[in-house]
Formats: C-alpha cells, sequence, structure tokens
C-alpha cells in the first residue's frame, strides 16, 4: 500500500509530483516570528521540510514547538515571516483553506462516527462523491490494518488504534503536509515505541512531509530525518539525528539532545588548558582562537574510556586520574560518576600523568559521567573508590 495507491485515486497528485521535482521543499518557513503581548514566543525562525521527509521539532516546554506548529496549521498568524506550502505562500490563509492535515494528542476523532465515517469525513466535507470517498476509505482501512474495525466507534477501540484512524483521517484527503502535535504522548510505553515505528515505516512508504513536535528526545532520535531544536524561541540546529548528536553547535543542544559533559577550559599555546597543570590536546581543527580565550569542552558519557593503567588508555586524549564515587547497572549499560583528581602544584608546561598518593579532588570539584556496555564492564570491574585513568576518544569544542 504505498503513495501510488493514493495517487491512482487522486491522479491530480501525480500531475504535480511531475511538474515538481523531489528535491522542492514541501515545506519552508521563513524568518518567523511571534510574540503573545510582551512576550516573544519564536524569534526568527527558518527551516524547511523536502518531500518525504520526516522534521522533528525538538525542545522544552515554552520553546515555542506548539506555537510554530499552530502557525503552519493556520490556527495562529505570525507577526513576520512567511510560510510556504509546495511554492505557495499561505501564512494569510484560514485554516480551512491550507491543505494540511493536523493529529492532535487527543486525536479528535468524532464520537458518535465509526471508524470509517471518522476517516471519511474530511472527504464528505471537501464534498468528495460518495463512490470515490468510499474506496479511498476502504484503501485507508487496508493501510493501517483496521478493515474489521470499520464499523466500530471510537470508544471501542484502544488508543493506539485511535492514532491509527486519525493519521488516516488526515492522509485520505492528501494534505500537502502531515502535523503531529506530540500525538504519541497520552499512550502507554509499550504501545507508544511500536506505534511511531509504524507511522515511520507508513510516512516512508507513502513519501509524505511530516512535522512532529515533540520534548522526548528518543522519539526525535526514533521519527526524525532532521531534528530542528528550539530554545526560547530560536532555533539552536537543524540537521540529521547524528549530526546534531554526535556534533552539537552549542551547549544547549549538547546537554539537551542525551547527556554530555561540559568543561570549563581555556586555549593557551595551542593547548586547551583545563586548570593549573592540567591540559588536554587538540583534537580536528578549530576557528583561530585569541590566546587565553574561554572555552568549553563538551564530550558524550560513552566518549569515555577508564584504565586501570596508570596514564594509559587506548584514547587519543588523556584527561587525567579519577576515582569512581558511583555505578549504575542498566542492563545493556552501566552508568558512572568520575571525579577527577588533580596534579601536585608545579609548572603548567605539559599534562602530568601521575597524582601525587595524596591527591584529593580539584579545587572546583569535576565529576564526569561515564557510560560503558556490558562488555566493558566485565572486561574492567570496578567499584566506588576505584582510581583509573581516564582518557577522551573524541570531543567538542565550543567558545564560551
Amino acid at each position: 500500500m504505498a503513495r501510488e495507491m493514493v495517487m491512482t485515486l487522486f491522479p491530480e497528485t501525480q500531475a504535480f509530483a511531475e511538474r515538481n521535482p523531489e528535491t522542492r521543499a514541501a515545506l519552508s518557513v521563513c524568518h518567523l516570528t511571534k510574540s503573545f503581548g510582551r512576550e516573544q514566543v519564536l524569534n526568527d525562525v527558518s527551516f524547511s521540510v523536502a518531500e518525504g521527509e520526516s522534521l522533528v521539532l525538538l525542545g522544552p516546554s515554552g520553546s515555542g514547538k506548539s506555537t510554530t506548529l499552530r502557525l503552519i496549521a493556520g490556527l495562529e498568524v505570525p507577526e513576520q515571516g512567511e510560510i510556504v506550502l509546495r511554492g505557495k505562500r499561505v501564512e494569510q490563509l484560514r485554516a480551512r483553506d491550507r491543505n494540511v492535515g493536523v493529529i492532535f494528542q487527543n486525536y479528535a476523532l468524532f464520537p458518535r462516527m465509526t471508524v470509517a465515517e471518522n476517516i471519511g469525513f474530511g472527504l464528505r466535507v471537501r464534498r468528495v462523491k460518495a463512490r470515490k470517498r468510499n474506496d479511498v476509505v476502504d484503501q485507508m482501512l487496508a493501510l493501517i490494518g483496521m478493515t474489521e474495525q470499520r464499523d466500530k466507534f471510537p470508544s471501542q477501540i484502544s488508543g493506539g488504534q485511535q492514532q491509527r484512524v486519525a493519521i488516516a483521517r488526515a492522509l485520505a484527503y492528501e494534505p500537502d503536509v502531515l502535523l503531529f502535535d506530540e500525538s504519541f504522548s497520552a499512550l502507554d510505553p509499550k504501545t507508544r515505541v511500536p506505534l511511531r515505528r509504524e507511522i515511520r515505516v507508513l510516512l516512508r512508504k507513502l513519501r509524505v512531509p511530516a512535522l512532529f513536535i515533540t520534548h522526548d528526545q528518543e522519539e526525535a532520535m526514533d521519527l526524525g530525518d532532521q531534528i530542528a531544536i528550539l530554545n526560547q524561541g530560536r532555533l539552536e540546529q537543524v540537521g540529521s539525528p547524528s549530526e546534531v548528536y554526535n556534533d552539537p553547535q552549542t551547549e544547549f543542544v549538547a546537554t539537551f539532545l542525551g547527556a554530555a559533559n561540559v568543561l570549563a577550559a581555556s586555549w593557551q599555546d595551542g593547548l586547551i588548558r583545563l586548570d593549573s597543570d592540567r591540559y588536554l590536546s587538540t583534537a580536528g581543527h578549530f576557528p583561530p582562537l585569541v590566546e587565553g580565550a574561554k572555552v568549553k569542552i563538551v564530550f558524550r558519557p560513552e566518549d569515555v574510556a577508564l584504565s586501570s593503567v596508570t596514564g594509559l588508555t587506548d584514547t587519543p586524549h588523556h584527561l587525567g586520574r579519577g576515582e569512581i564515587t558511583d555505578i549504575c547497572f542498566a542492563g545493556p549499560l552501566e552508568s558512572l560518576k568520575v571525579r577527577l583528581l588533580s596534579y601536585p602544584p608545579g609548572p603548567p608546561l605539559r599534562p602530568r600523568l601521575e597524582p601525587r598518593a595524596d591527591t584529593g579532588s580539584l579545587p572546583n570539584e569535576i565529576v564526569i559521567k561515564v557510560l560503558r556496555s556490558k562488555w566493558e564492564a566485565q572486561e574492567l570491574k570496578l567499584a566506588p573508590g576505584d582510581s583509573v585513568t581516564i582518557g577522551l576518544k573524541s570531543y567538542k569544542l565550543l567558545r564560551s
């Protein structure tokens, strides 16, 4: 049941696809700005969603996600900026004049309509002939695997099935883009995870562009071809899940999308200085930095390697010695906290590998998070109080 099925029922869609190359953005948001009273909710936000692509707007509560969705859907009007659907500006059009499908958190199904009637509602409003409408409803029911439930009412089906019906209702009239308003948050985890993957497969098969909003990081990574991270109304970064996770451009992105360690440092003599006696070799190519410039080192817990051998880790970057303060076993992974230990006093020439026997924690205590696989944990068994050498497989350097 692919998009070709729907194009057969709606030949005008096929004609549009032939006139417009795949590279053309299905949805573009340009310099979108919105305020409510004195509070600016969105500030110069721009992004695009390609044909057949899923983009996830991710951010904490109050970051502007829902406002962005409401502006695209036509439920709010922007102060500035453009919203372009299939090459047509729509920011001044009423919601009913935009060909947009919205799937709400509560599904918004009509309780006194059957599953089939709910799916066909949008077509009936658009005065699609009964025969064609019935054909589309039958195809949508087959697409979501609910042919046997066509005559049931929403109260007679599960939450996951209601979600499928809401999506089928939106797909039935061939929207230019689908908008998901935290549509999986009301479901229990056992239903939510397989359902969102099922919906993701369905959207890929039909090549329907979609915009999801969520505050759930795992959901964003699972659903998005692209992730756009919002923070206080500003767009911090847009990229593939791999790009935003492995190459965060700001501290907020690094710490919001997954766990991250952030250490304050400075740039001195072509090296990164952590404290009076601790240096870190440079990784990769950095933009020119002024001597003494404040920087931040960002690295993921899984980028840390531990060794029981003093001064030796199988990593390109040596961070120093540390003491295990906490260990948490979580099935396939082991989570640790390690307190960095200070070096003996002396001139800050280069990193020292040996701490003093009576060394304590750093003046400003630094505790880093470490994540190890169960195989790494079995190879080097550790307990709170153990001393280890800390190495970094990679890190990201950000300007302070």
